[in-house]
């Protein structure tokens, strides 16, 4: 008896889907190649002396200025300084802050729960308020619920996240605290230091939220209207279910794949983002770090945000195109 043609197709089917994450793998790690590169060239370009950072309110001459130079290797030849931090990367070394005078892994580490706090709790929150008001808008299209929300996002949506940061530090300064994450005087216990940070959490969250959701709605408004139309939401309503089952069961789901995977893709850019509402909140987290390297400058500091930044916009890139693959079955069938 011969073997139906599906069996036969699924081992080339599935030798298709590794091949695709090879190639994504393969493309990701040669963006992160890419990024290692530009930012040790590009941070170059920089005007200022690193070794300024390092004497910074002292008293020194231009003898000692040199022999630091030569003790960090910023006297060798540029390419020399680049194989140098290569080969540190590949072992696990981002070199020494020379402001902080500690290793940049070692500043990283500290710094990026704070900023995956922040943007993790707004993105989700972002993510919920954008599905609901874009579900509600798309069902009830062009009522006054749809052109206020719709026209209200617009506006978040165009805002400058340092600008709106701005607005809502000075109209909201005497109810929320407008810098820091937490109050040196609070009690050390867990509740005591849990609300404590999500107070300090309330504005820069609350800006994140108001420049991002506004995607998320809008996507999610434009691909349920795709398929409000749709022929097999006519022959569900003719089947007896109500309009609220209609949406909730079956285009709700189908409308849901593109908002899904731009919320993987737009992760990495909320976390990228989120430096210049970390620098105007004085959160403590991976974008006032990268403010502060850039005020030196402290170029392995610098180096180090860098790659850390663009490569975490990388990976989410990847995810979300893998996401896409597994939750359209149009994707795998190809």
């Amino acid at each position: 008896m011969t073997a139906p043609p599906l069996a036969e197709s699924s081992p080339r089917r599935g030798g298709g889907v590794l091949r695709h994450v090879a190639g994504k793998l393969g493309g990701a790690l040669a963006g992160l190649a890419g990024v290692v590169v530009l930012g040790f060239f590009l941070f170059r370009l920089i005007p200022g002396d690193p070794t300024v950072t390092m004497t910074r309110g002292r008293q020194v001459d231009e003898a000692q200025i040199a022999e630091l130079r030569a003790l960090h290797g910023y006297d060798r030849p540029i390419v020399e300084q680049f194989g140098q931090y290569v080969g540190g990367l590949l072992h696990g070394d981002m070199g020494t802050s020379l402001f902080y005078r500690r290793t940049v892994a070692e500043l990283i580490a500290e710094r990026v729960w704070p900023t995956l706090l922040l943007v993790g709790t707004s993105t989700l929150i972002a993510v919920t308020l954008g599905l609901w008001l874009g579900i509600r808008g798309a069902w009830r299209r062009d009522s006054p619920f749809d052109r206020a929300s719709t026209g209200v996002a617009l506006v978040g949506w165009a805002m400058p996240a340092f600008w709106l940061g701005m607005l809502l530090s000075m109209a909201t300064g005497n109810l929320f605290p407008s810098g820091g994450m937490r109050f040196s005087n609070t009690p050390p216990d867990f509740w005591s230091q849990a609300l404590d940070v999500a107070h300090h959490m309330v504005l820069p969250c609350l800006t994140l939220i108001a420049v991002v959701y506004a995607q998320y709605q809008l996507v999610m408004r434009s691909s349920l209207l795709e398929e409000m139309n749709a022929d097999y939401l006519t022959t569900a309503r003719a089947k007896g279910l109500r309009d609220d089952q209609v949406r909730r069961r079956h285009a709700v789901p189908n409308a849901l794949l593109p908002t899904v995977t731009l919320v993987f893709l737009h992760i990495g850019l909320v976390v990228t983002g989120a430096i210049t509402v970390e620098t105007v909140f004085s959160w403590p987290g991976l974008g006032l770090l990268t403010y502060e390297a850039l005020a030196g400058p402290d170029l392995p500091l610098l180096q180090g945000t860098f790659v850390v930044l663009a490569g975490s916009v990388i990976v989410m890139n990847v995810l979300a195109d893998l996401l896409y693959q597994v939750l359209d079955p149009r994707v795998r069938a190809s």
